[in-house]
């Protein structure tokens, strides 16, 4: 067998504005670059203590059971569901986007009996609907989309999504894959069970060691399971043994992508996480403000935006494949169609991390304009890009 002819890598040169990854600050790039130790030198310890130290002050908690998952967010979605939930046991699921969806499906491998709360794609959960959804099905666990990167939508009054949970002896499990970092979540004030994450959205590390806690009375139902949880890998038990005070080998560190995270952490240190909320917002605002002024509009009311993921809506005569391909070929921004029951509907544009910056966003408004315009859409393309700039002077 010949040896493959494989060319010098040289990746184009993008400008990250989808729904993630997002882009990567040049001191994460440089982490990267450290030389690599063993995963249970002392040095490496330390580097996982300070992960720990900075996914803390990220998740705003004191949970002792805080840790990156070696994967992706998909993989710490597996981890909470797989590890709280027991065969047999009834779990609440929302049904208004796709990682609702998805919840549902893990859930489901974990054993659980899979019940769903609706709304429509593009709106959040009411507090209501789940009260009557306990009436129903009486869950022992229930899962919440903080972000819905599928569609755009921020889910409001978690603290209270809680207490209705709690007053029935549940638990809950947050996703914010596309939130943590970008928008204000609070684990320990809104009493939250679970929470997980993915590292390459608002946190702006490459993918790989995602965010995940579990607080002291979720830890209590993980230790008390009557059976192993189905994952070997993703087994709790088996993570804290790598994590915890007195590491031991489970599995191999993910070291130079552990050395990135520690890195995108320090940059949320040092800027201060509310200072970063702040930001995207602003970076966001600026971003609606250009596409609105171009005369298009996002998906979900005010109330419920997520900054960190807008959803375009596309007018009747746009074509949203053509769309993201002629921003990305034409303009080097990456951008995304819609998913599911949205899918040809919108496009999602992130505002995440190091991405969510002023130059990025005016590059993107006015790209997103003139690639409207290439397909014959009446657009006004210079109102959007004045009006971001404005804003972005606010």
């Amino acid at each position: 067998m010949e040896a493959p002819d494989i060319d010098e890598l040289v990746p184009a040169d993008r400008t990250l504005m989808g729904p993630g990854p997002s882009d990567v600050h040049p001191r994460v790039l440089r982490a990267m670059a450290t030389p690599l130790v063993g995963y249970l030198d002392p040095t490496f310890v330390d580097v996982m203590n300070d992960v720990q130290a900075g996914l803390r002050y990220l998740l705003q908690t004191d949970n002792e059971h805080t840790l990156a998952v070696s994967g992706t967010g998909s993989a710490a979605m597996e981890c909470a569901f797989g590890n709280l939930v027991e065969p047999g046991e009834t779990v609440l699921v929302p049904d208004n986007g796709y990682f609702g969806q998805r919840m549902g499906e893990m859930a489901d491998r974990a054993g659980g009996d899979v019940a769903t709360v609706d709304a429509p794609w593009g709106e959040p959960l009411s507090v209501a609907d789940i009260e009557a959804a306990f009436a129903d099905h009486q869950p022992r666990v229930v899962g919440i989309v903080h972000g819905e990167t599928s569609t755009g939508v921020k889910q409001g009054d978690i603290d209270a999504i809680v207490d209705v949970a709690h007053d029935h002896d549940a638990y809950v499990i947050v996703d914010t894959v596309a939130s943590l970092g970008g928008v204000e979540f609070r684990t320990d004030d809104w009493n939250v069970d679970v929470v997980y994450s993915g590292s390459q959205k608002c946190l702006s590390a490459p993918p790989g060691a995602s965010p995940i806690t579990f607080s002291e009375r979720a830890v209590e139902k993980v230790w008390g399971r009557e059976t192993q949880s189905n994952s070997w890998y993703l087994d709790l038990e088996g993570l804290w043994s790598y994590w915890g005070d007195d590491p031991a080998y489970h599995h191999t560190g993910m070291t130079s992508t552990l050395y990135a995270a520690r890195e995108a952490l320090r940059l949320v240190a040092e800027e201060g996480i509310e200072a970063r909320w702040d930001r995207h917002e602003r970076m966001a605002g600026a971003l609606v403000a250009g596409v609105e002024a171009m005369g298009l509009s996002i998906l979900p009311a005010e109330a419920d935006w997520l900054p960190s993921l807008n959803a375009v809506r596309l007018p009747a005569d746009a074509d949203g494949g053509e769309l993201t391909a002629t921003m990305l070929a034409d303009h080097d921004i990456e951008i995304a169609g819609g998913l599911g029951a949205l899918a040809g509907d919108i496009v999602r544009v992130g505002c995440m991390g190091h991405s969510a910056r002023p130059s990025n966003v005016l590059q993107t408004v006015g790209a997103l304009g003139r690639s409207l315009e290439a397909q014959g859409v009446d657009v006004d393309t210079g109102a959007g890009v004045a009006a971001a700039n404005a804003a972005l002077d606010e």
